[in-house]
């Protein structure tokens, strides 16, 4: 099977949770993803990374059920709702043990919180996520100087004169280099969306 065929159907191989490659590739992806957006709303790093656990412990027990229909939104929306249930459900924890100890500071820290996240802060973290997913699984593809190029000028935003100074090359190599390695990620990010539904 190619791997395109393999990602077009990824949402359905994850209903079978015995298919480790399938899960592995979609923890992969969206773990990071969950965990960044947790930290993003206040969690500390040990209670990001469990609401992070508990939200693909849940995702797991739903998704032998979940279709894709596009008029009812995206497999994105319907994570990010069951995300945003698992920190409701945190602050609302929090609350609770707050009141009855009279900890004022933690009151604080949950009035400082938005009570909601608008969805284009979930989709910039998502597709900040697949650049440097689809990053990581292309890298090997290329020569060290060729990533070196690309990642210098794309990444820490060095210009392609210094970049070319830097790594004693062309511009013109620079220039090429950048193009091909951003050509095959934006391939890589293309094949992906196919298996994670957007629209």
């Amino acid at each position: 099977m190619s791997q395109l065929a393999t990602r077009a159907t990824l949402l359905v191989r994850v209903r079978d949770a015995r298919d480790c490659d399938a899960w592995a590739e979609f923890v992969d992806l969206y773990m990071p993803l969950i965990y960044s957006y947790a930290l993003k709303n206040g969690l500390q790093e040990a209670d990001a990374a469990d609401v992070a656990q508990e939200t693909l412990f849940l995702v797991v027990r739903a998704i032998p059920s979940f279709q894709y229909e596009p008029e009812k939104g995206s497999f994105r929306g319907w994570l990010l709702t069951i995300l945003r249930n698992q920190l409701r459900r945190r602050a609302n924890k929090a609350k609770s043990q707050a009141e009855g100890s009279g900890d004022t500071g933690v009151m604080e820290l949950l009035h400082e919180q938005p009570a909601r996240e608008e969805p284009d802060v979930w989709e910039l973290e998502y597709q900040l996520r697949l650049f440097h997913w689809a990053a990581g699984r292309i890298k090997s593809s290329f020569r060290m100087q060729t990533w070196d190029a690309f990642w210098i000028t794309t990444v820490d935003g060095l210009s392609i004169a210094e970049t070319a100074a830097k790594l004693g090359t062309s511009e013109g190599a620079v220039y090429v280099a950048r193009s091909r390695v951003l050509a095959k990620i934006r391939k890589e990010i293309e094949e992906a969306e196919k298996w994670s539904p957007s629209h």
